[in-house]
């Protein structure tokens, strides 16, 4: 896609009935294809209609429905919370129609990973303090502190950092349901992303979670770089905190062993994200990251498709690029479980977009899921999970999350992730140790004001007529060099200790 940088407007789809504004347009604006001049102000990333459309009629963006016309609007109008609605989206899943096997690539590409005793690669080093409770978490950032206070860990150049993995559950649950079954996956998953060189476990002692369960009968990670303790047993906080940094002293030892060495891109797996979305997302940086999760599949490596909420009304696309139909229903499986899910809590599966993403220009959970999935490229869909649960597929594949971007991301770190790739429109700031995570911005307006956070600028394929295809393949480089150590603007700004949120399901008791 090439726009030049007089384009005022741009049609997605041939089949569409809405063209979207590129810039702020001014009423009194002659537009091509229009009859008259505009009788209201567009903001940029907003809808206009290219023809009149009746009321109850359906709304076409991307060559898709993204809803219905909840009064006549005329050619020329503003589409928008006003005139637009939620309507029926297909269900025609065609399973496996779609499923076209990715090009071969034949040149052999590497980056600079840290080799684990389970085959993996970390894209860093780590040593993480896991709690399995809330009552547990000031210990673990009390540890923290005190090895930052000591300053011992310039001794170990190859270790990143501590990082103390705290949430608020871990008690006051059920121990059996699928809540704690969840947070179990969850924590477990966390212990073993290849990103960790060495876990410590802490937990308070009483609670629901037991560290025992958690920590099992076999390693909890097979290098037996871990150590597990709790509260009560030690005697006391100030126990507690000088047996936690004695143990990351132990771990640091055997961590700083590791060496960077060259890992093929098998071993890369990006979880992808979009938070703050706006109407640029699924034009710019959404199909420019779908670009380059094509290559990374091409090469061999994993992407992981997330936020269940952010797919509903287009996960007939990617029903139909499953490998098999079983791999299709699975979607259609999540899909009717949030049905119900939601439904049980009072809520409902159109209450998307955020009133951040309506004033960038998004008006339906369709529109928006329209333009998220448009992250997974092209390539087939091999797997799905649930959330958390580790991926064994290699390629394209789709873990069940909420849209809350710090839960969906808790969820494929612990799922194996060790890159995250994050697009966003309005600005979302945060960061995932022990993951690294990019920055991409959606438009060049957002990218000069926040540019200290930003990674890359995708806004000038409108700016600058860039190609999706280049855009990608520079995403893709950027892939490269963040796994071989390179920091994100994110990783700069000391991002990643407060992002880890566990996907809380069930009663608090």
């Amino acid at each position: 896609m090439n726009i030049p940088n007089v384009q005022s407007v741009i049609r997605l789809h041939p089949t569409d009935n809405v063209i979207i504004a590129l810039k702020d347009l001014s009423a009194g604006t002659v537009l091509e294809g229009l009859s008259a001049p505009l009788a209201h102000a567009i903001p940029r990333g907003h809808k206009i209609a290219t023809q009149p459309i009746a009321e109850g009629a359906q709304v076409i963006r991307y060559g898709q429905i993204i809803g219905n016309a909840t009064k006549a609007i005329a050619a020329g109008e503003h589409i928008h919370t006003h005139n637009l609605g939620m309507g029926a989206h297909s269900t025609d899943y065609a399973y496996a129609s779609e499923s076209n096997p990715q090009p071969v690539v034949t040149e052999k590409r590497t980056f600079m990973g840290y080799p684990r005793a389970d085959g993996k690669y970390g894209t860093r080093n780590y040593l993480g303090i896991l709690t399995s409770v809330n009552c547990s978490a000031s210990v673990a950032k009390f540890i923290v502190e005190a090895v930052e206070r000591d300053g011992w860990l310039k001794d170990f150049p190859n270790v990143d950092g501590v990082v103390a993995i705290t949430h608020g559950t871990g008690c006051g649950m059920s121990g059996k349901d699928e809540g704690y079954e969840t947070l179990f996956r969850t924590l477990q998953g966390y212990a073993r992303n290849p990103n960790f060189g060495g876990i410590l476990v802490a937990g308070l002692g009483c609670e629901v979670l037991q560290v025992a369960s958690l920590v099992g009968a076999d390693r909890l990670r097979s290098d037996g770089n871990f150590r597990h303790m709790t509260i009560q047993d030690m005697g006391g906080t100030r126990r507690s905190v000088e047996r936690g940094v004695a143990a990351l002293k132990e771990m640091a030892v055997k961590a700083n062993e590791h060496r960077r060495e060259p890992a093929g891109l098998e071993h890369l797996m990006v979880g992808m994200q979009c938070g703050g979305s706006d109407g640029y997302s699924g034009i710019t940086a959404n199909p420019a990251l779908g670009h380059a999760s094509d290559l990374l599949v091409a090469h061999g490596g994993t992407t992981i498709l997330s936020e269940t909420p952010e797919i509903y009304g287009a996960e007939h696309l990617l029903t139909r690029r499953a490998v098999s139909q079983e791999v299709g229903e699975k979607i259609v499986e999540r899909i009717k479980w949030w049905e119900d899910y939601t439904a049980r809590l009072g809520g409902e599966m159109d209450n998307n977009p955020s009133p951040g993403n309506k004033k960038g220009g998004l008006t339906t959970i369709l529109e928006k899921s329209l333009g998220a999935v448009a992250k997974g490229g092209t390539a087939p869909l091999t797997q799905v999970y649930k959330f958390a649960e580790p991926v064994t597929e290699r390629g394209f594949v789709y873990m069940d999350s909420p849209g809350y971007d710090p839960a969906s991301v808790t969820g494929q770190i612990a799922s194996g992730s060790n890159l995250i790739a994050f697009t966003t429109g309005r600005g979302s700031v945060s960061g995932y140790k022990p993951t690294p995570c990019i920055k991409l911005a959606t438009n060049s307006e957002m990218y000069a004001r926040m540019s200290e956070d930003m990674d890359i600028n995708c806004g000038d394929i409108i700016t600058d007529g860039i190609s999706l295809e280049e855009k990608g393949r520079e995403i893709f480089e950027l892939f490269l060099r963040v796994a071989s150590g390179e920091k994100t603007k994110s990783e700069e700004l000391g991002f990643g200790g407060a992002e880890f949120v566990p996907w809380a399901m069930g009663a608090v008791m």
